[in-house]
């Protein structure tokens, strides 16, 4: 049995996108975001973690790395402006949705522009700040790859429990909701048969950014948040990839249902901790860890057959890409580079599950004791997270080293050794 991934807090989640489209930061609106957030978590009094979620906030622009904090650091890198603090991220931290240690204070940062719409915006915000503060409720980041969820068969199982997440929102009465409830437990232990880690590393992601997510929507105003996140539930089934992106959708749904039905559930958590099996407790609802068949009754109410008739035809096309990604990454020329010091940020939402060597991350951006690295069109890290493997062949280009779709930035003292059937780094 592999043993559950713990990266330290240097993973940061981030969309991609045309960066030079980026609106360049608005003071005014940036301290209007910071009085927002601070009002939105102090309103909160620490009822929903025990202590306050309320942190520093750094809004970053990926285009020109300025960023806007809603307070000095501890060093002279931030300046005072119109009511807030600016300064220029270094080249060596990713700028990303993540929480970052930065001139002696832990911010949670968020990429510029936010969101314009007011319930969107705080739940960012909010999410990112209970990142800032995981650690300290004894919930540490974690970072599996739940390669199950590429099958055909995660993917059906996990619409089908999103169905019945969404049903049990929408329920009008407590049997109703009952019922939704044991179809969505149903097909959680019915998709957790196929590997023998799936519950453990999907356990990971629900506390990790199911949580964070649940965080921010519970304190973001928004109106009938119930009818909202099973909308948003619906609106995930379209997603291209559930490895790394499901527990934004399953982890508010499943702590808004704890809220319910198992008062003090927040309190009781631990890092082992399993969102389902504590709601299937809460009600004594008796749920299988696993199970080998779903019930006919349960994938008749939500859709089995339909919805794995559109599954298989997303495969068809999937194993044209699992081809090109196999090419491009494992059969022809690669150039590999060991972690040392990693701080990695990425798009969870397009991960490609690529067994047995491991998940494609399409765009990411990497920095490391030997430099940085950006690329756009295709990288590989095994699930041992011992390094990343790049399309070859490499070519040097003044300081940096660039090949299909990525390049290289160097720092002092390291070289790339570019000779042989595998080139890779060495230390001058």
């Amino acid at each position: 049995m592999r043993l559950p991934i713990r990266l330290p807090l240097f993973l940061s989640l981030a969309g991609f996108g045309p960066l030079a489209l980026a609106a360049p930061p608005d003071l005014r609106l940036a301290a209007a975001a910071f009085e927002e957030a601070q009002a939105t978590c102090h309103a909160d009094a620490q009822a929903l973690w025990g202590r306050e979620v309320c942190v520093p906030l750094l809004f970053a622009d990926p285009v020109t790395r300025t960023v806007i904090a809603s307070q000095a650091g501890q060093g002279d890198a931030l300046k005072p402006q119109d009511g807030v603090f600016t300064g220029r991220l270094p080249e060596q931290h990713n700028i990303a949705n993540t929480a970052l240690d930065w001139d002696g204070v832990r911010w949670a940062m968020i990429v510029w522009p936010l969101p314009d719409d007011p319930a969107s915006r705080r739940s960012l915000m909010l999410h990112e700040s209970w990142h800032a503060i995981q650690d300290s409720l004894g919930l540490p980041m974690r970072s599996p790859n739940p390669a199950h969820l590429a099958s055909v068969h995660g993917r059906v199982a996990m619409r089908m429990e999103w169905r019945a997440l969404a049903a049990a929102l929408r329920a009008t009465n407590p049997e109703s909701e009952r019922l939704a409830i044991a179809d969505a437990l149903a097909a959680r232990a019915w998709r957790r048969r196929l590997d023998a880690d799936a519950g453990a590393l999907e356990n990971q992601l629900e506390l990790n950014e199911g949580l964070a997510q649940f965080t921010g929507e519970q304190l973001s105003g928004r109106d009938d948040l119930d009818a909202w996140l099973a909308a948003d539930l619906k609106r995930r089934e379209s997603g291209p990839s559930f490895v790394r992106s499901f527990a934004y959708g399953s982890g508010p749904a499943y702590g808004r249902l704890l809220e319910r039905h198992a008062p003090g559930w927040r309190q009781r958590l631990d890092a082992d901790a399993d969102l389902g099996l504590m709601l299937a407790q809460a009600l004594a609802l008796d749920t299988p860890a696993t199970r080998q068949e779903l019930p006919d009754v349960t994938a008749t109410r939500l859709g089995l057959a339909g919805v794995l008739a559109e599954e298989q035809a997303i495969a068809l096309a999937r194993a044209e890409t699992t081809a090109r990604w196999r090419q491009r990454l494992v059969d022809g020329p690669t150039v590999h580079l060991p972690f040392q010091q990693m701080k990695i940020s990425f798009d969870p939402g397009q991960v490609f599950a690529l067994p047995p060597q491991g998940t494609v991350y399409p765009v990411l951006r990497v920095v490391d004791a030997w430099g940085v690295l950006e690329a756009s069109d295709g990288a590989l890290i095994a699930d041992s997270w011992g390094g990343v493997t790049l399309p070859g062949p490499a070519t040097r280009d003044g300081d940096r080293w660039q090949g299909p779709g990525w390049t290289l930035a160097l720092a002092e003292g390291w070289e790339l050794d570019n000779a042989g059937p595998e080139p890779g780094l060495r230390k001058r």
